[in-house]
């Protein structure tokens, strides 16, 4: 056998398959049984996929920019669950059904997951013994960081944090010791932002639990590369708990104002503005003074010594200061009676005379000189200025024909109303105060909302969305039923009447095989009384042979091949 009648063999097509093929297309020709199942089953398949794409859950968002890890254990519970899941557009988000988001996040969370990219403590359990110095020092790190990263996670706003540390290197040399610092990168919740109060508190909380770190080597950056930390603000030292606190205080004083002005004058017609100056400077004086004495009765003794010598015969007067000691002494003995010796001519001998009495007395007092040290330390936050601003609006009068106007305050009832802010205020003629009451008209709006249709709120759109997708399937299984399922039904049944009784089945299926399609029927004849059968078919098929020439010519063409 040639290679060209191989050729020829492989490329004719095969005999049996274009037997059995043509055999099924008559199959389905002649039955019309068939093509109505068809389209049954077909429709049927319709109206449940439109069923179930109507009855398809809501998905919401459950978790976003999940780690690899963290994306396979929670897709393995939600399997294990029986729960059904997508992913939005690019992976970057799982969603789960709507009404099942807040009990799925609970019972994920008891399962501790998601875990995160970040390690704690938990590095240190599984540490092999005998490991280096630095790698453990390592580890430490690592875990503390992780720890960090996991408490700033717990905040509301954060979605992710990472954390890098350079620990402080200690030496004996102080020139060569560097300190710690460190680096926050939050990645914040779509939406969201942080005060200052929480950054603030974020520094604080990373340089509290790192040895040897201060809050001005922390820096925080967010996702977009913003300098969220106080060193980056633009306002120096002032940080967010010192802007605060000044809202804070002119909050307080405006409350003050309106709350006492309200009763008098109703609270929609008082207007109050403070502006608050306070000092946060913090300051340290230590004075020492010296003062001279200004007399004995403020002077104090620090010590006094007293030295008293007496020379002579005469005994001193000694005891305690009183009546008896101040007694004037008695008369003195006689020189005579004392023995004085006289020399040969009578006279007192001189050199023999008893020596004078002599009284030497030193007296030191030691006095304390005066000094005054003083140690002041100003309290922070202290309110150097406040100015105040007070609009008042007009009151509602009526004019000489009883229509409503608005007139201005008299000046009485706004000078009590000065002094009632004067004392709301705590008004300081030293402290350089202003105030500032102004009388004016206020703008009349309107600022009522009308509720919304209830044709408008939310609930109603989502129930005719609901109830538009199954509307949409009840108009789909109409269309199916009147455009593919009755014509074929219609045509099903009145098949078989339109035949005439002499061309039988065979011949009228033979005919449509050759022919390649299939005929509709006409609509069945009514009979008449009391015509003759034979009369009646023939005048049927004389009908049939006027109103479908091309039916005729089939059965006629049937007749002549079955008896060929």
């Amino acid at each position: 056998m040639t290679d060209a009648t191989l050729a020829q063999k492989s490329s004719s097509p095969n005999p049996n398959a274009a037997t059995s093929a043509a055999g099924l297309v008559s199959k389905l020709r002649t039955s019309p049984m068939i093509p109505l199942l068809i389209a049954g089953a077909a429709a049927i398949a319709i109206l449940v996929a439109l069923l179930m794409w109507a009855r398809t859950p809501d998905y919401r968002v459950l978790y976003s920019n999940l780690s690899d890890a963290d994306g396979g254990r929670i897709i393995g519970e939600l399997d294990t669950r029986g729960i059904p899941y997508r992913f939005s557009d690019g992976g970057g988000a799982l969603l789960v059904p709507g009404d099942q988001v807040h009990a799925l996040r609970l019972q994920l969370a008891e399962q501790g997951l998601p875990q995160g990219g970040n390690v704690g403590f938990e590095l240190m359990d599984t540490q092999a013994f005998g490991v280096s110095q630095f790698t453990e020092r390592l580890n430490y790190q690592r875990g503390l960081e992780g720890e960090l990263a996991r408490s700033m996670e717990a905040l509301g706003p954060v979605s992710q944090a990472r954390i890098h540390l350079a620990m402080a290197k200690p030496s004996v040399f102080v020139r060569d010791s560097k300190p710690a610092k460190a680096s926050v990168v939050l990645t914040l919740q779509p939406g969201r932002v942080l005060g200052d109060g929480q950054i603030n508190a974020i520094v604080h909380m990373v340089s509290s639990s790192v040895p040897e770190l201060s809050s001005e080597a922390v820096t925080v950056v967010d996702q977009d590369g913003r300098l969220l930390s106080r060193s980056g603000s633009g306002l120096g030292d002032l940080d967010g708990t010192q802007l605060s606190y000044i809202q804070e205080v002119e909050r307080s004083y405006q409350q003050r104002i309106e709350h006492i002005l309200s009763p008098i004058l109703g609270p929609e017609n008082v207007r109050a503005q403070v502006a608050a100056q306070i000092d946060f400077s913090s300051r340290e004086a230590t004075a020492e003074r010296y003062n001279p004495n200004q007399g004995s009765n403020e002077s104090a003794i620090r010590s006094r010594q007293t030295s008293e010598s007496y020379t002579g015969g005469d005994a001193q007067g000694r005891g305690i200061p009183g009546a008896l000691t101040n007694t004037p002494p008695g008369n003195p003995e006689s020189p005579i009676d004392e023995g004085t010796e006289t020399d040969e001519q009578g006279k007192v001998d001189q050199s023999r005379k008893s020596p004078s009495s002599r009284l030497d007395r030193d007296d030191v007092v030691n006095y304390e000189v005066d000094r005054s040290v003083e140690h002041v330390q100003y309290r922070r936050g202290n309110i150097e200025r406040l100015s105040v601003a007070v609009v008042v609006n007009y009151r509602d009068g009526t004019d000489d024909r009883g229509q409503a106007v608005r007139e201005p305050l008299s000046d009485d009832e706004l000078a009590q109303i000065e002094r009632l802010v004067r004392q709301a205020m705590g008004f300081s003629e030293a402290r350089g105060d202003a105030i500032e009451v102004v009388n004016s008209s206020f703008i009349q709006r309107d600022d009522s909302v009308e509720p919304l249709p209830w044709w408008q709120t939310r609930q109603a759109i989502d129930l005719a969305m609901t109830l538009g997708r199954y509307l949409l399937v009840i108009l789909a299984a109409l269309f199916l039923w009147f455009m593919m399922v009755r014509p074929l039904v219609k045509r099903h049944s009145q098949a078989r009447p339109m035949m005439p009784a002499a061309a039988g089945p065979r011949a009228v299926t033979a005919a449509q095989a050759d022919d390649g399609f299939e005929e509709e029927a006409p609509p069945p004849r009514r009979r008449r009384r009391g015509a003759s059968a034979y009369e009646h078919n023939l005048k049927a098929a004389r009908d049939m042979a006027q109103e479908d020439p091309r039916m005729v010519a089939l059965v006629v063409k049937g007749w002549i091949k079955e008896h060929d």
